[in-house]
C-alpha cells in the first residue's frame, strides 16, 4: 500500500513523491489535486482492487482527514473516484460535519469541481461527465453511462439489461434467473436460496 501525504498544496513523501503518484492519473490532473487539497491535512493511500468500494473518505480522530481509491483503477476513473472523495473534505469543511455525506451541499462541491477540472477527460468522456454533474450519483453504478464507459463488456459477460426475461445467469458464482423488470432494475432469485434480489441495469453477469 503507497501513502501520500498533501500539505499546503505540497505533496511530501520521500518514498513516493508526486512524479509516481502522476502515474495513477490523468494528463494534467496533479494541479487540480494540489489546489483542491489546499492546506489541509490529509492522507491519501492507494490501494489494491476492492469489489465492494472504488474509494472513500474518513475524518481522523487527529482532525487529519483519509482517503483511499483503488490503485487498480483507469487513471480518468482514479482520477474521478479521487474527486468524489475530495469533494466530501471540501463539503464538510466549508458546511459543517452535520451536513449529509451525499447532500446538495456535498454534490454542488462535486459538480463545481467535475466541471473545473472537465479538461482532464478525454473528448468523448466529457459529455458523459457533464451529464453526470446535472445531479451526481453517490453510487458511480448508478450511473450506466459511467459504467459502459469504464467498464467494457468481456467474452461470456453481459450487462443484464442485455438479457431477456427468464434467462439464466451466474453472478459471484451463484445462479441467478430474471423474473421481470421493475423501473431501471431487475428482480431476480437465486436459484439455490430462492431468495429474490434487486440487479442494476448495468450489473455486470455470467450468461449462462
Amino acid at each position: 500500500m503507497e501513502i501520500f501525504y498533501f500539505r499546503k498544496a505540497i505533496l511530501i513523501n520521500d518514498i513516493m513523491p508526486a512524479h509516481i503518484l502522476e502515474k495513477f492519473l490523468p494528463e494534467n490532473a496533479l494541479p487540480f489535486l494540489k489546489e483542491w487539497f489546499g492546506h489541509y491535512n490529509c492522507h491519501l493511500k492507494i490501494t489494491r482492487n476492492r469489489n465492494s468500494k472504488l474509494g472513500d473518505y474518513r475524518k481522523m480522530p487527529d482532525n487529519s482527514h483519509q482517503i483511499t481509491v483503488n490503485g487498480t483503477l483507469e487513471p480518468q476513473l482514479f482520477f474521478f473516484v479521487l474527486t468524489h472523495e475530495l469533494a466530501h473534505l471540501l463539503a464538510f469543511e466549508k458546511y459543517g460535519r452535520r451536513i449529509s455525506p451525499h447532500g446538495q451541499e456535498w454534490k454542488q462541491t462535486f459538480r463545481e469541481m467535475l466541471l473545473e477540472s472537465l479538461e482532464v477527460y478525454q473528448e468523448d468522456l466529457k459529455l458523459i461527465i457533464k451529464k453526470f454533474s446535472k445531479s451526481p450519483k453517490a453510487n458511480f453504478m448508478a450511473s450506466p453511462e459511467l459504467v459502459k464507459y469504464f467498464h467494457k463488456e468481456e467474452e461470456g459477460f453481459y450487462y443484464i439489461e442485455n438479457l431477456e426475461i427468464g434467462e439464466k445467469f451466474i453472478f459471484r458464482e451463484e445462479t441467478y434467473i430474471i423474473k421481470e423488470k421493475i423501473k431501471k432494475r431487475y428482480l431476480c432469485k437465486n436459484l439455490s436460496s430462492g431468495k429474490q434480489y434487486l440487479f442494476k441495469s448495468v450489473s455486470k453477469v455470467e450468461k449462462l
